[in-house]
């Protein structure tokens, strides 16, 4: 995005995974970077840590910006859209507020404001993110492929309808929970077969970490990896029964279900 200058409302963690994805892939050069946020302290942290340019003043962060990252939390997302309204015009405006839908976004900025809406997840902060974008009524192709190389620079994307952004919620958006949940358990199972609690831990997590890198090759599917490892009468077979008699996939399709209700609730308050 050669010239583009990106301005990022909100210096909590999810903004500053952006800005670090943004700087460390050459999609904008740091003076082209502007960090808004109402808290000195954060504002400090960026210009001193990342060189980037800050403000306290969100019509002049906006003023100076071709694209606006709308990285703050969903209760304050109103009085946000009101503070930069007269100031957006023709500007691209990604939101990454979970429960923000594109048309309270376009009603407040005004309907022909171009959009997109990201659900991005947790491990973006290491930039191994997960994130599915829906365009607004007026985004362009154009529009899409740039919000996907900014969120390509801190993980994963897919674009999806809007209609379906909670499903993504409920998978991915949350779905880091119920790894660290699996992980837990898999090391508490190792420490409990006689394992120290530091290496089980690194076993669990790098076993799940290689389980993942293997799926997203794309040659196989999961099943087919399954069978790869669980040879006839051998141990992962046992393994195997144990977790299909304890239900996990149920489970697992339960807390997809539950996290995706949740957010469609929370969507429409």
């Amino acid at each position: 995005m050669p010239g583009k200058k990106i301005c990022i409302i909100g210096g909590g963690n999810m903004g500053e995974a952006l800005a670090v994805g943004i700087i460390s892939s050459g999609l904008a050069q740091v003076e082209n970077i502007t960090i808004h946020d109402i808290r000195e302290e954060r504002l400090a942290h960026f210009r001193d840590k990342y060189h980037v340019c800050v403000s306290d003043d969100i019509t002049k962060a906006v003023k100076v910006s071709d694209i606006v990252i709308l990285a703050v939390k969903p209760q304050n997302m109103e009085t946000v859209l009101s503070d930069m309204a007269d100031t957006v015009a023709d500007r691209l405006v990604i939101s990454i507020a979970a429960g923000v839908t594109l048309g309270f976004i376009e009603k407040h900025l005004g309907e022909k404001t171009r959009t997109v809406r990201v659900m991005p997840n947790m491990p973006a902060l290491i930039g191994e993110g997960a994130a599915a974008l829906a365009g607004g009524r007026n985004a362009t192709d154009s529009d899409i492929a740039t919000a996907r190389r900014i969120f390509d620079s801190v993980g994963v994307t897919v674009v999806v309808k809007e209609e379906l952004i909670d499903a993504v919620t409920g998978l991915s958006g949350s779905g880091p929970a119920y790894g660290f949940i699996i992980i837990d358990a898999l090391a508490n199972a190792g420490i409990s077969q006689g394992l120290e609690a530091g290496t089980s831990l690194k076993l669990a997590a790098q076993t799940i970490l290689g389980a993942a890198k293997l799926c997203l090759k794309g040659d196989k599917t999961p099943a087919q990896f399954t069978d790869m490892v669980a040879s006839p009468g051998g141990t992962t077979i046992e393994g195997i029964k144990a977790l299909k008699a304890g239900k996990i996939g149920e489970a697992l399709a339960a807390a997809v279900k539950a996290a995706t209700k949740r957010s469609k609730e929370l969507g429409e308050k």
